[in-house]
């Protein structure tokens, strides 16, 4: 996918000065943001609060082990890929990853394991060895996940809001829509835009709905019942595409990020925890931090949840954040990292699982595992490996809580004992070999993360209108993972590229995004 960025002393239309751009948070979203806007010479600052870059998809060190602190899969570095974009349009030479296959492993309550392999062969094989004559969903699928990415990588104005904007999507849409695959049509399109993923699983296949729902889960953050069939196609097919293991952990993506802001002559702060952003009339001036420093600002980007971004503005909020309810809807993660002795791993072991026990999925009767692997030493310590458990947690079960009372306490450890159970039926002796034991829960997403409620994963993809419209107001934006196309390392890398393109152009200069349907008829080929 062909990214051009203009010469830099030609970054910026003649007569205008370069631009003070402050981003709030460090999160892939806006760090991609950032890194475009640096390369376009565009005057670029990024306040963290935290002491490292990537918020929910960042790395932290303790006792010699560095665990994933949220998000441990990454996709969308193939050649074309989301990743691949970015890349080129930060200047960024290659990403510090490596292949990993299979992408994932599933373990259902019953049968054998399933394999999300990326190689083509193998994963139609699985699949037909798994699901017999459903081939006809995953067909669906791939062919609409095809299109569904190909408009995504156009950086579509969604939603639109405004007349110009309406018509820059109907220009995407179109390119998009002359290149459909044969059994693909406009008409299905339509119907899959307002219905959920669940019309296109045979009845028939409980097993296959399950598998289905447990990956929508941790992709879309609802089940095939709830998700949009247009958001659940291209959700499921990021294992498709190719995963990969960041070497030291996920935080390296933020962390090239970063280093490639700095080279560009941009600056990224930690400990820098923005605390008011200063208006006159209508337009941000200037933006403040507890340690008492003052940024001036042109042009801000909120790389915040829309509950925090709502919390930092005040009453100078746009409406539609100041009609948001007053708690988040949608998950929060419980989650457990453990030291332990690398002798319980099998040589070759799959490196990411999602293990279902049972139904409902979440609170501890769906996980997943993620463990370091063998090569990377930076990980743990030597004989050790670093392991992160997750589940989904509903916010509103931790809300009540008095944290470090005794009702709060007993909750986590039941919940740090279902995950450790559930990665007991994948890795037998792993309760054992745990010499290092972290639970984390809403609160600690909270304190490491300043989201408010705790609340992870962005918005339950249930409608394509769930996203927020990334300009809140003429010169304040919204990247991360509340705007389209929504959540993942490779989701929130094309929002931020998204917002970067529309601030360029807000600026009058552009960046050339790629022709949809010359992306689509590349995927085909693939």
């Amino acid at each position: 996918m062909a990214v051009r960025l203009p010469a830099m002393e030609d970054a910026t239309p003649a007569g205008t000065r370069v631009k003070h751009v402050v981003v709030v948070g460090a999160g892939i979203g806006g760090l991609s943001a950032a890194a475009v806007l640096a390369r376009a010479g565009l005057d670029v600052t990024v306040l963290e609060a935290h002491i490292y870059a990537g918020g929910c998809a960042g790395t932290f060190f303790h006792q010699g082990y560095r665990f994933d602190a949220g998000a441990t899969l990454a996709a969308g570095f193939y050649p074309g890929g989301p990743m691949d974009a970015l890349a080129r349009a930060a200047g960024i030479p290659a990403w510090p990853v490596r292949p990993e296959e299979p992408a994932l492993t599933v373990h259902l309550p019953q049968g054998d394991p399933i394999q999300r392999w990326s190689d083509p062969t193998r994963w139609i094989a699985e699949r037909a060895r798994v699901n017999g004559p459903a081939e006809s969903f995953w067909e669906w699928q791939e062919q609409t996940a095809a299109a569904v990415w190909a408009l995504a990588s156009a950086l579509p104005p969604w939603p639109p809001a405004s007349l110009p904007e309406l018509t820059d999507l109907a220009r995407i849409g179109v390119s998009v829509l002359r290149h459909l695959p044969s059994g693909l049509h406009a008409g299905s399109l339509a119907v899959d835009a307002l219905t959920s993923a669940a019309r296109h699983l045979p009845a028939a296949h409980p097993q296959l709905r399950l598998f289905v729902d447990g990956q929508l889960l941790i992709s879309a953050q609802t089940t095939s019942a709830h998700a949009n069939a247009l958001y659940a196609a291209a959700a499921l097919d990021l294992p498709r595409r190719g995963v990969v293991q960041a070497e030291g952990g996920m935080g390296a993506i933020a962390h090239t990020l970063a280093e490639s802001i700095k080279r560009l002559g941009g600056r990224v702060l930690y400990r820098h925890e923005v605390t008011a952003i200063r208006m006159h009339a209508g337009a941000p001036v200037s933006v403040e931090t507890r340690r008492g420093g003052s940024f001036p600002v042109d042009v801000l980007i909120l790389n915040l949840t829309p509950w925090n971004a709502a919390a930092l503005l005040g009453s100078d909020a746009p409406y539609r954040l100041r009609r948001l309810p007053e708690h988040p809807a949608g998950w929060g993660a419980f989650t457990v990292y453990a030291g332990i002795d690398a002798s319980v791993v099998p040589d070759g072991f799959p490196l990411h699982h999602q293990v279902i026990l049972r139904q409902p999925l979440g609170e501890g009767n769906s996980a997943f595992l993620s463990i370091s692997p063998a090569w990377d030493a930076a990980r743990a310590p030597a004989g050790r490996r670093a392991v992160t458990l997750s589940t989904h947690t509903r916010l509103d079960s931790w809300r009540g809580l008095e944290k470090d009372g005794p009702a709060y306490s007993e909750r986590e450890a039941v919940y740090t004992e279902r995950l450790f159970g559930a990665a007991e039926r994948v890795l037998p002796g792993i309760r054992s070999a745990a010499g290092l034991v972290l639970p984390g829960t809403p609160d600690t997403f909270v304190r490491f993360t300043r989201r408010i409620g705790g609340w992870v994963g962005g918005f339950p993809q249930t409608s394509l209108f769930r996203s927020f419209a990334p300009r809140l107001a003429p010169a304040i934006w919204l990247a991360g993972d509340s705007i389209f196309p929504g959540q993942s390392v490779a989701a929130t890398a094309l929002g931020g590229l998204r917002v970067a393109h529309a601030v360029l152009r807000s600026l009058g200069t552009c960046l050339e995004h790629p022709a949809a349907g010359q992306q689509l008829a590349g995927d085909a080929i693939r």
